[in-house]
């Protein structure tokens, strides 16, 4: 039925729902499971409008890829301990949704599993968080919003 299953990470309650019920799904179809973590990427441009002027204009792609692999790094722990067999773990930097379809694409997803809302606090989806319907609505494989 499925072989490989995508689920999009990003440390909120949702995405862990999302990767429990992967977990689940895996047990039955001893697919392997794909966690990803999207970081958004800084251009030097945005990271010179910052408030904070240092001599030298950093980009914070190092500080927010190094967050997002303890997010990866946890999920993968999350999962082994749920059950999970086969688990691996990516980092990605780049536009969430955009990302994840390409991701997903690229290694042959089957079947991706994303929570309803993630963390970042938007209210333009109303009932489901803008990234799981971007995803959802692109996706060339099921996609699962839990």
């Amino acid at each position: 039925m499925f072989e490989r299953i995508l689920v999009a990470v990003d440390g909120s309650e949702g995405a862990l729902n999302a990767l429990d019920k992967a977990v689940e799904i895996q047990k039955i179809t001893d697919a392997e499971i794909y966690l990803l973590c999207v970081y958004k990427h800084h251009s030097l441009f945005e990271a010179s409008l910052s408030m904070v002027r240092p001599d030298q204009v950093q980009i914070p792609d190092e500080a927010l890829k190094e967050f997002a692999t303890e997010v990866a790094n946890h999920a993968k722990q999350h999962a082994k301990d749920k059950g999970a067999t086969k688990v691996r773990a990516f980092v990605k930097g780049g536009r969430p949704s955009k990302t994840i379809v390409k991701f997903a694409k690229e290694k042959g997803v089957d079947l991706i599993v994303v929570g309803t809302r993630g963390t970042n606090g938007d209210i333009e989806g109303y009932l489901m968080g803008s990234v799981s319907e971007r995803v959802a609505s692109r996706a060339k494989c099921p996609t699962l919003v839990v």
